[in-house]
């Protein structure tokens, strides 16, 4: 009975030690790795070779429990002292290893803090361009009473979005609508973004008229030292009391007033911003009537482009007029869908889409 104990044994043994073995042999190949590389990292070669020396010793222990039993069982059980007696040169040298072990748990600990920060600044940096689109473009818009507000944001290819859209009270009976957008794509062209927008809401409650708004705004941005940077972008005052609009656009492209007598492009009503201090803007007021609607959107919509051309204006007018009865929501993602199955299901820019209807 006692030969077939010890002859499993030597066999589950031998069994255990061959895995480490392979183990073993897998982390010399990452000593031998971590060796190569031009910039050797000391802290993690020592590391890697306290591994490969823990399994190689596993191994070895294994392989000798395995012999030993073997040796008893099948050869002279006698014997078992001076075999058994082997295990004590593993022993000693776990031992001498062992003096290194508090400084190897240091490294490894330390190693683990330093990759838990870097997966954290990773995450951070991967949350960064969500953090400014949702500032950018809100995923809710806040609701006034008077109004059915609808939006869609599709971001492009870049991490940075440089459109921006907003709606606002400036006043007891006033509402304001702005979207714009800024040439190129990036952290700067995101951080004009995000102080046009916010400088926008200011000047909007300082001025009633929103050309004066625009000749501030560019007063402001234009001073600085950023030549090749400027922004188009329209506002639209919405006055209940008086049932009328003002809008101004600086360099934007058309905003489309749907009434009942047919649509009205309300088009540009001066340069596009940062690119003269000095430039002015002149605003329209228009009667709005319940049931009217307007529609804004940056330039992606527009230049959609496929084989076929650009979307264009003719075909939002289209599309839009199709949706005039839907929710302002569904509009805009008709509007967006459209302008994606133009262009072959993707839009390369970002683009943004507003539809305000006067209830």
């Amino acid at each position: 009975m006692s030969t077939i104990v010890l002859g499993i044994l030597a066999l589950v043994a031998a069994a255990t030690a061959g895995v480490y073995a392979h183990s073993a042999r897998l982390r010399l190949r990452l000593v031998h790795l971590v060796e190569s590389d031009a910039t050797v990292d000391v802290e993690g070669h020592s590391l890697a070779f306290a591994s490969y020396r823990k399994e190689a010793h596993t191994s070895i222990v294994y392989g000798l429990i395995a012999i030993a039993a073997a040796i008893v069982a099948f050869v002279d059980g006698t014997a078992i002292t001076s075999v058994f007696g082997v295990l004590i040169l593993p022993a000693i040298a776990a031992l001498w290893w062992s003096r290194g072990s508090s400084r190897e748990a240091r490294m490894a600990r330390n190693r683990y803090d330093i990759e838990r920060r870097a997966g954290e600044a990773l995450e951070q940096e991967q949350l960064a361009p969500k953090a400014w689109a949702a500032r950018l473009a809100p995923e809710e818009v806040p609701d006034f009473s008077g109004f059915e507000i609808g939006r869609v944001y599709q971001a492009g290819s870049g991490l940075m979005a440089g459109d921006f859209f907003d709606v606002h009270r400036v006043g007891p009976t006033r509402v304001a609508a702005v979207i714009g957008d800024v040439a190129g794509h990036g952290i700067e062209s995101s951080i004009t973004a995000f102080q046009a927008k916010y400088l926008l809401r200011v000047f909007l409650r300082q001025f009633r008229d929103p050309a004066q708004a625009f000749e501030e705004l560019n007063a402001q941005l234009a001073a600085g030292d950023r030549d090749e940077e400027f922004i188009s972008a329209a506002v639209i005052v919405f006055d209940t009391e008086a049932g009328t609009l003002r809008y101004a656009s600086a360099g934007h492209p058309a905003v489309f007033l749907f009434q009942e007598e047919g649509v009205a492009p309300l088009r540009s009503t001066g340069p596009l911003l940062m690119l003269d201090p000095r430039a002015q803007y002149f605003s329209r007021e228009i009667p709005m009537e319940s049931g009217d609607l307007v529609v804004m959107y940056t330039d992606g919509l527009a230049e959609a482009r496929a084989n076929a051309g650009l979307f264009g204006e003719e075909r939002i007018i289209k599309t839009a007029e199709r949706e005039l009865n839907a929710p302002p929501d569904v509009l805009c993602k008709a509007l967006l869908d459209a302008a994606k199955d133009h262009a072959g299901g993707v839009i390369e820019d970002d683009t943004a889409i507003m539809a305000i209807r006067r209830d």
